[in-house]
């Protein structure tokens, strides 16, 4: 799938300074598993949802806007955001720990389907309708993408002639490339499969990826195209021409048992307002602007009538 340099450029035409993008605060893995087998019970009597996220702001974020949008509607919440990896936070989901995750649905099918050949939305859908265990469903996908992508700098494009994939894997033995923990174990055999691409080494480097591209310190890394260090460094996100990446639109994830009707309902139309644009605009303000994540989300929600 081609990489989204366009809207992020559009987007964010005019970028200042940057900190390092990493998670906030913390969560006891322990607490997310409190309510046992499902939801807690609340005060009113109902269910309390309890939501969780990934250890990455933009997890986060997009955590806080589905609690407050299900606060707005008279709906007992509970957040546990910056819990840990998918492989974390899947297993909590699973046993009902937790009742809704932001997900992204590539990603989402590979993990649960590990022989998936799906890669268009409709697909990923359809695969994710047939793999998920019986006591999880996605709701309704966004328009809103926050795909991986193999970007290097400016520089390495040029020398090199990189402007896809395909090019970089004519001299991927000689770079040393850097992403997420989980990312070789995820990736390389994909990469391999789909390019015939191999690495000269595999480094973990995280939040701190677009930084160790332009640093040198590794010369391609896996950066999400929400990222707004793609702009702020320069970097050349590479057209991933073969789609060794899937559609990674954003869609909550859900404990079944869990969700009543309202919380379906208020969810998908969050989603139904959602898209790239906007989240590559609400990720500027707390990657660049360094706002707070719950504030942003409140804005947002106030903008698209949902509060």
């Amino acid at each position: 799938m081609e990489m989204r340099r366009i809207i992020l450029t559009a987007a964010l035409g005019a970028v200042f300074t940057l900190s390092a993008c990493g998670g906030g605060g913390s969560n006891p893995l322990s607490d997310t598993s409190a309510s046992g087998g499902g939801a807690a019970s609340s005060a009113g009597g109902g269910k309390t949802v309890i939501i969780g996220s990934f250890n990455f702001p933009e997890s986060v974020l997009l955590g806080s806007i589905y609690a407050q949008a299900l606060k707005a509607k008279g709906v007992g919440v509970e957040e546990k955001p910056n819990i840990g990896s998918r492989e974390v936070v899947y297993d909590q989901i699973k046993s009902g720990g937790l009742t809704v995750v932001p997900e992204y649905i590539g990603s989402l099918d590979a993990f649960v389907n590990k022989d998936t050949t799906a890669k268009t939305k409709d697909a990923i859908l359809a695969d994710l309708s047939a793999k998920l265990p019986a006591e999880l469903q996605v709701l309704d996908p966004s328009a809103a993408e926050d795909n991986n992508s193999l970007s290097v700098t400016r520089e390495t494009a040029n020398k090199d002639n990189l402007k896809t994939i395909e090019d970089l894997a004519k001299v991927s033995k000689n770079y040393v490339v850097g992403g997420p923990p989980e990312f070789k174990e995820r990736q390389e055999a994909n990469f391999k499969t789909v390019y015939g691409m191999e690495f000269k080494e595999w480094k973990p480097t995280g939040d701190t990826t677009a930084d160790a591209i332009k640093s040198g310190t590794i010369q391609v890394g896996n950066v999400f195209t929400t990222d707004p260090k793609i702009v702020l460094n320069d970097l050349v996100p590479l057209q991933d021409t073969k789609n060794a990446f899937g559609s990674e639109n954003v869609t909550p994830l859900v404990f079944k048992a869990g969700v009543s009707d309202t919380v379906t309902q208020t969810l998908n139309a969050v989603s139904a307002k959602l898209d790239t644009n906007i989240l590559v605009g609400l990720m500027k303000r707390i990657a660049i602007d360094k706002e707070d994540p719950p504030a942003v989300a409140k804005d947002w929600l106030t903008e698209a009538g949902l509060l």
